[in-house]
């Protein structure tokens, strides 16, 4: 296959103004030779053929009423996401088919596509999915029976975002594979949703889009420019979630405390409707919340959230201090949503953060040599990554973790109808088929600052080759059969060379670059060293790497570790002038500071590292190291003291506790999460080893206990003490304790913050 259909489909219907934009090569028209992202590559290959077709389709065929082939696996799997890896994993095939050609993978992707056609043949109404109970779940949705939260809809575990990773797997089978099969079974899932959503009020769409959907309103407007039925440019748009777009339509900033995966999928969709619809103000919308995001939200590698949440813009604080940093799923995601924007914008701002993301977050977030995907990179200092295993680990990372190394080859270039856009500095291949041309670069980027691009071509033709001058690039100079050229253009923006070209023609590209101190956007004395677009860290220590390839337990996916005190850190102690001046260059990319050593973030696996560095005077290093003691101290003697706890509110925590919870509400307020109930909300709790005595709870509000009644493991809990905002039960000396908040006479309970299970 050597045309990308659904970019045909997209380019004929809207011919009038796709001649003006930038437009992508197709997977299959790409080839990397070489360098770090070959290895990714290569690596990601393997875990895609390790894991068992026939375990992920289970979820599908029990839901079909079909025998499965094999049994589920576990994990997220058979824990009520059943289905959500299915999804991802036709993406992934089918990428790493087009960005490969190995057949492996198009015969497992055409098989996953049978088989899933099999269970919505069964089902007989366009429905097919992996959703435990899901016929009875749409079932209510369908005749309005909803009650839903952040990341539970009628008590079930994020039923849309599941059932998106299933359209989006179908629309990547067709649109890079070919798969013309996945193209009738997403067509059938199409119609199914669009009749289940039918009788919904918008107020009801909208009440449903409060629980986490993924990037639903994409797939629809997908739908549209695959079948041309205005039906679902219609549903694309009543299902884009009004909550999250008016206050970007505004230009106004609500995304504190918001989780941040759930949103950044509604964006993507947000400007894939607005190319289609012409809606400029929805387009701007999109490009205000990746402002925000990309330039006040993230650290120096492209992550963003602590907790899966969006921090303050003006305290990166907790982000500093916790173990779960950046979530990988949030730069899958705002690589989509940069690489869209930049084909509709022509803005090298894009491919800025792409690249520096590509390098720093995504690159890095793959075991190298044993292969596994990080849910979590912290910016802790002395902390560490855990890595996700083929038949342990089914998380929401391991998903969007296959489909992030198949596509390295989406923006390495770009063409327009005339002319070649080279993004990009990695070892590849472009076949321009167009042109009848090809173009070899040939790079060790970033250890060797060139690059040497070679054209082959059947007949000399005329035709710009325009070349990335990157902001973080200096002493810019291109050489044509090593004749300098002209450069007049400046930083972030293309060297434009034009000629007729004719096979054998060599462009050198040449440039420096320099060592620079990047500082956490909320303007503290934080700081990380980056080379030109390369995030630099040092390996600290290879001790207590508790769970670094993750078990399939529950929360496995998170360090079990213990936290090094901040102070123990090091810091950068001088003035400005003199920081960088403690650097002493070894080799390649590597750099010596006293006892650490700097390297690529994306070399550093397998160890505990420092990535950002206070930056002090003496003076105030000695008043800072004083203070900061003290309150690491309380901190570390509190997580010593605590067997399990729950952050109230916040999405993965809950889930992790296996909430359940009725007529409830959370919210964030005071820079703190919170959840209440006119009803009931229930946790439960690993008392691992029965070492936990008591548990404690903290509310924002006073706790008034005739408002409200406690029960562990079903019986009424025993009351060891009670001050304001916090209470003190007993904990029952069971290996899993059940916790129920209920609300008395329907009034609401107080906003509670936190549980935890405490040895004394």
């Amino acid at each position: 296959m050597k045309t990308n259909v659904f970019h045909i489909a997209l380019l004929l219907l809207l011919s009038v103004t796709a001649l003006a934009q930038m437009q992508p090569f197709a997977l299959q028209e790409v080839r990397l030779t070489g360098g770090p992202f070959k290895n990714a590559q290569d690596v990601d290959l393997r875990y895609i053929l390790a894991l068992n077709p026939d375990k992920l389709l289970a979820p599908y065929l029990i839901d079909a009423g079909l025998p499965v082939k094999a049994l589920r696996y576990g994990n997220w799997e058979s824990s009520g996401l059943d289905g959500h890896i299915g999804g991802h994993y036709l993406s992934a095939l089918a990428m790493m088919y087009a960005s490969t050609g190995n057949a492996e993978m198009k015969k497992r992707l055409d098989y996953m596509v049978g088989q899933l056609a099999r269970c919505q043949a069964k089902n007989g109404t366009g429905y097919v999915g992996g959703i435990p109970q899901g016929k009875v779940f749409w079932e209510r949705i369908h005749k309005g029976d909803i009650d839903g939260s952040s990341f539970g809809l009628n008590n079930t575990w994020v039923p849309l975002y599941n059932i998106h990773k299933l359209f989006a797997g179908l629309r990547d089978a067709y649109e890079y594979a070919g798969n013309q099969q996945a193209k009738q079974v997403l067509i059938g899932l199409g119609d199914w949703f669009v009749e289940l959503i039918k009788p919904l009020s918008d107020e009801q769409i909208q009440q449903v889009l409060r629980t986490e959907h993924g990037g639903i309103n994409e797939t629809f407007a997908d739908l549209y420019v695959l079948t041309n039925d205005k039906k679902y440019l219609e549903t694309a748009q009543r299902i884009s979630h009004r909550a999250l777009l008016e206050p970007l339509l505004a230009k106004q900033d609500k995304l504190t405390g918001l989780h941040a995966n759930t949103q950044i999928p509604k964006v993507i969709g947000f400007e894939k409707i607005a190319t289609l619809t012409g809606r400029t103000d929805w387009s701007e919308a999109a490009i205000y919340f990746w402002q925000n995001v990309s330039q006040t939200r993230s650290v120096a590698f492209g992550g963003n959230s602590v907790r899966e949440h969006f921090n303050p813009t003006t305290d990166f604080g907790q982000l500093l201090r916790s173990n779960q940093g950046p979530e990988t799923c949030n730069s899958f995601n705002m690589l989509r949503l940069s690489k869209a924007l930049f084909l509709d914008k022509n803005d090298l701002s894009y491919v800025d953060f792409y690249e520096r993301s590509l390098y720093n977050h995504i690159l890095p977030s793959q075991h190298p040599q044993k292969g596994g995907f990080v849910y979590f990179t912290p910016i802790r200092p002395n902390h560490y990554r855990v890595y996700s295993q083929p038949e342990t680990s089914m998380w929401c990372c391991v998903g969007s973790g296959l489909e992030n190394h198949t596509k390295y080859g989406e923006l390495i270039y770009s063409h327009s109808a005339n002319d070649l856009y080279v993004n990009l500095f990695i070892p590849s291949t472009v076949n321009w088929t167009a042109k009848n041309s090809k173009l070899t670069q040939r790079t060790e980027f970033p250890y060797q600052n060139q690059s040497e691009l070679v054209i082959e071509t059947t007949k000399p033709q005329e035709f710009s080759v325009n070349i990335r001058y990157p902001k973080w690039a200096e002493n810019f100079a291109i050489l044509v059969n090593g004749k300098a050229q002209p450069v007049d253009a400046k930083p972030a923006s293309y060297v434009a060379v034009r000629r007729k070209w004719k096979s054998g023609d060599k462009i050198i590209v040449r440039f420096t670059t320099s060592t620079r101190l990047e500082y956490l956007p909320d303007g503290s004395n934080w700081a990380a060293f980056v080379k030109g677009p390369v995030v630099l860290a040092a390996k600290t220590s290879t001790n207590d790497l508790t769970g670094l390839f993750a078990d399939d337990s529950r929360m496995g996916h998170e360090t079990k570790g213990k936290l090094y005190p901040l102070t123990n850190a090091y810091a950068l102690v001088g003035n400005p002038a003199t920081y960088l001046n403690q650097l002493k260059p070894i080799d390649r990319l590597r750099f010596r500071l006293d006892s650490l050593t700097l390297q690529p973030f994306y070399e550093v696996h397998d160890a505990r590292y420092q990535m950002y560095f206070q930056t002090f005077s003496k003076a105030a290093f000695d008043e800072q190291k004083t203070r900061l003691k003290q309150q690491e101290a309380e901190a570390i003697a509190l997580e010593a003291n605590t067997v399990d706890k729950v952050n109230c509110g916040e999405q993965q925590p809950e889930v992790d506790h296996q909430y359940k919870g009725e007529k409830s509400d959370s919210g964030y307020d005071d820079e703190q999460f919170w959840r209440r109930t006119r009803s009931s909300i229930a946790y439960q709790l690993q008392n691992k080893n029965r070492v936990g005595k008591y548990i404690d709870i903290r509310a924002l509000d006073d706790i008034r206990l005739d408002n409200v009644d406690f029960l562990i493991n079903e019986k009424s809990a025993e009351l060891i003490s009670s001050e304001g905002k916090t209470i003190r039960l007993r904990a029952d000396s069971q290996d899993v304790i059940s916790l129920k908040i209920t609300a008395r006479n329907e009034k609401s309970t107080p906003r509670f913050n936190q549980i935890r299970l405490v040895t004394q």
